[in-house]
């Protein structure tokens, strides 16, 4: 598979947000198939919101709203923002959780240009700790390609997508390098970084 160039597109798929550790523990309540559903469901859906061209303000809200309900958006937040985690109450964890969302929707959604006219082909899945890692390929519009993975996981009895590797890269690693920047430039508050998110793009 060729890499495009673009290294933003690795972001762009987001929302989409969103692997490796801390995996829940229960019993796996759903299939490979049920894996394989969920992310052809979600891309059709992040397709169909880039391809309509709508406002940019229409778009972060569809992107959120695709986030939230295709993504484990509590468990990515608090992945991303590390130790600090601990540190926060239960309001200011709350606040964050909220401002993460709004941020990883403005933020992937200004690079989801890249994928006017894409096509995501999902192949296939195989089991993985705490889920299934689900295989495809992304096919842009000039032809370009690269391989994806998706890790959906068993989320309180639910399947969620928790993560997307590309070419092998995990996005989420991208966000905790990211969120921890910010953080480490407001001195550590984590008010002053929930503050940030929510107008950052």
């Amino acid at each position: 598979m060729k890499m495009n160039k673009n290294i933003t597109r690795r972001y762009a798929l987001v929302a989409l947000v969103a692997t490796i550790s801390f995996f829940p523990s229960s019993i796996l309540a759903f299939s490979k198939s049920d894996a394989e559903g969920l992310i052809k469901n979600l891309t059709v859906d992040v397709l169909k919101a880039v391809n309509e061209q709508i406002s940019e303000e229409m778009m972060f809200s569809k992107f959120e709203m695709i986030f939230s309900k295709y993504a484990d958006v509590p468990l990515i937040a608090r992945k991303a923002l590390g130790p600090k985690w601990r540190e926060a109450s239960k309001t200011q964890r709350t606040a964050y959780v909220s401002a993460f969302s709004g941020y990883m929707a403005r933020y992937y959604g200004k690079r989801f240009e890249d994928f006017l006219g894409s096509k995501i082909i999902v192949l296939n899945s195989r089991k993985t700790s705490g889920g299934f890692l689900v295989n495809s390929d992304i096919v842009l519009s000039d032809g370009s390609s690269y391989q994806a993975q998706w890790h959906v996981i068993d989320a309180r009895g639910k399947f969620l997508m928790y993560n997307l590797f590309l070419e092998g890269v995990s996005v989420l690693s991208d966000v905790r390098v990211q969120i921890g920047s910010m953080l480490d430039k407001r001195g550590g508050s984590i008010d002053k970084l929930t503050a940030y998110l929510n107008t950052a793009a």
